[in-house]
């Protein structure tokens, strides 16, 4: 697993203030390296291609940039207020971290910072003939880059915040960590088992959400006390002073716990890594926003069911190789399916069952679920067929829709 450092850099890369400091670090470089290269230009280029020309080229870059860099942050804030809006505000990271974006903001600014570091360095005469010409040469490759990133930027600006592809962001963010789940259903620590009286319980010192749990780390510090430790609040969970996040046994656990609360990275929001859950959660959150009667878009949540089933298919998908123990002094209780079934269609059935299409999908849905994993897929998906048809039956008024979702979730009984 991710170590707790490892963990906090890539939160940093995902900022799009990195990006962008990069990239302005990068700029002023380049606007400064032709300084250095100026003596090994020959002195009669500069005439050749017209060098002096590059002043006005970049008076031009400075200006537009500027204004380009403006109406981009004007509209990525837009597009961040329509995903809050018309999606769910806990989708709205996604849609910051989005890599597009963040490389066209980093690469306006980046040009505005080399063209305004050149301008300052041809007023001074640092250049001097030669130094024109490296200048000139780099000048031609940001403006082509300007116009490469400038026509990507429009085609995404289609896309940027829309529901399908604020929906599209999440599904794939719950995907890769429910495959990360499947893979190490226990975090590369055993599976849990009943923990002994003779164990100490270790409380968390905030409260708030487990977004992190550094399992190698905490392995370390059950190896340095010989022990064991048992893991009671894996990410997601919402802890406080009053609940253990584990229990921890073993011959120097008293002057362990610190160590082991500083494996927990808590903070005010969930986090999409190591959560399967939260993925699954906002899918249901967008989908009970688009049946709320102000936005009405019965059609989402239709969308967001059969994005469900992809998402649960995952789990069903058979794995040959073995699951791997990196961490034998280590327990952690792995998700149990039928918590995954009732993060994505509780909420769906809740407030669809007025309505008919969303019954007809749910049930259509559970069927193909009951077929396509073990048994115990079978099992929750006839749960919540029946939960989703008895709430249809106080939501409908028209006994004929009542007969077609009673017909499906026969089907989905008989599996």
């Amino acid at each position: 697993m991710t170590s707790r450092w490892l963990w906090h850099v890539s939160q940093i890369t995902r900022r799009m203030w990195f990006r962008a400091s990069l990239f302005s670090i990068l700029a002023v470089v380049t606007a400064l390296v032709a300084i250095v290269l100026g003596p090994y230009i020959p002195g009669d280029l500069p005439t050749k291609i017209g060098a002096d020309a590059v002043d006005n080229v970049l008076g031009i870059i400075a200006s537009s940039m500027l204004a380009v860099t403006t109406f981009s942050l004007s509209t990525m804030v837009a597009a961040y207020a329509a995903a809050t809006s018309n999606v769910t505000p806990r989708a709205t990271k996604l849609v910051m971290e989005d890599t597009t974006t963040q490389n066209v903001l980093a690469t306006f600014i980046g040009s505005f910072l080399y063209s305004l570091v050149g301008i300052i360095a041809l007023s001074t005469g640092a250049y001097g003939s030669t130094g024109r010409v490296v200048l000139f040469v780099v000048t031609a490759g940001v403006i082509v880059l300007i116009v490469v990133t400038l026509l990507r930027w429009i085609d995404h600006l289609s896309r940027l915040g829309r529901v399908t592809e604020t929906t599209a962001r999440v599904e794939k963010a719950a995907a890769e960590a429910i495959r990360l789940h499947c893979r190490q259903p226990h975090m590369g620590g055993c599976p849990m088992t009943e923990i002994p009286r003779s164990a100490r319980p270790i409380y968390a010192t905030r409260i708030g959400y487990v977004q992190h749990l550094d399992v190698g780390a905490l392995s370390d510090v059950a190896e340095g006390g010989k022990g064991q430790i048992f893991v009671c609040a894996t990410p997601g969970a919402f802890v406080t002073p009053v609940d253990p996040i584990a229990f921890a046994e073993g011959s120097d656990v008293a002057e362990q716990e610190s160590d082991i609360r500083a494996c927990y990275t808590i903070d005010d929001v969930r986090s999409f890594d190591q959560d399967p859950r939260f993925g699954l959660s906002v899918m249901a959150e967008i989908a009970s926003r688009a049946l709320s009667p102000a936005i009405n878009d019965p059609g989402t949540a239709i969308d967001v069911i059969g994005r469900a089933v992809r998402l649960l298919a995952i789990s069903a998908e058979p794995s040959d190789a073995p699951q791997e123990v990196s961490y034998r002094r280590i327990q952690i209780p792995a998700i149990a399916l039928g918590d995954l079934f009732d993060d994505l269609f509780t909420p769906i059935a809740r407030d669809g069952a007025g309505i008919v299409e969303v019954g007809v999908r749910l049930q259509k849905a559970m069927l193909v679920l009951s077929r396509l994993g073990p048994a115990e897929f079978a099992k929750n998906a006839a749960r919540h067929s029946q939960l989703a048809l008895q709430r249809a039956s106080r939501g409908l008024t028209l006994e004929h829709d009542l007969a077609i979702l009673r017909d499906l979730a026969a089907q989905v009984g008989r599996g």
